[in-house]
């Protein structure tokens, strides 16, 4: 009698939590692209150029290295971070200074974010087109987007460097306009405004909006 009780007891409990667990299920719908072949708007930041993260130059006018850097390059440097000069050829083979210019131009509200210039988008084996904004050491909410056919899907993946945890916020609604003709030729050219379901303070809106011009990379 006491076993039958307990299993039923269980079979309730696990009922109860499939349906919680259903409950904070939030879909992820997708909108349909709106193609044009004269998008308008102010796309003037793909001539701006940005080094690598933590790659700068230093107050002697030298490019140098910052952070996560090959622990060889400090003892090519001085107490005032200044490169000796009979190293700077063997410094430059280790550090990457190529020039990157920027593919987003953005505002939103999201946690732990302090901006972010690039996003980088992918064309997978399933033909699936897919970009995500590049993250860095302050900002850790990075814009996930899917293309597939005419119509897209949007989300935010928020990895906090708190005690946030890790979220994914989906897409609520919004716009994008992709111009078609520079899209047949691998360039992801578009403005977007999208809203955002805030899975972690419900209370509070989140958006992302902003203009992209990125190459699209083939896998």
């Amino acid at each position: 009698m006491k076993n039958k009780i307990s299993i039923t007891f269980l079979l309730i409990i696990t009922t109860f939590s499939c349906k919680t667990k259903e409950q904070k299920t939030v879909s992820n719908p997708n909108i349909k692209i709106e193609w044009t072949t004269d998008l308008k708007g102010d796309f003037s930041f793909k001539e701006n150029w940005s080094y690598k993260e933590g790659v700068y130059k230093n107050s002697h006018g030298q490019v140098s290295c910052d952070g996560n850097c090959p622990a060889a390059i400090n003892r090519m440097k001085d107490n005032t971070g200044k490169i000796y000069k009979d190293s700077l050829q063997a410094f430059y083979k280790l550090i990457d200074t190529t020039h990157v210019y920027h593919s987003l131009k953005s505002e939103n509200r999201m946690y732990e974010y302090s901006g972010t210039d690039f996003i980088e988008f992918k064309k997978l084996k399933n033909g699936t087109i897919k970009g995500e904004s590049q993250n860095n050491v302050s900002t850790h909410s990075n814009l996930i987007l899917e293309l597939k056919n005419n119509s897209l899907t949007a989300s935010v993946y928020f990895n906090s460097i708190r005690d946030l945890g890790i979220h994914t916020f989906p897409l609520k609604s919004g716009t994008i306009k992709i111009d078609k003709t520079l899209f047949e030729k691998g360039i992801v050219k578009a403005v977007f405004d999208f809203e955002f379901v805030n899975t972690l303070e419900t209370d509070k809106k989140l958006f992302w909006k902003g203009n992209i011009f990125s190459i699209i990379i083939t896998e």
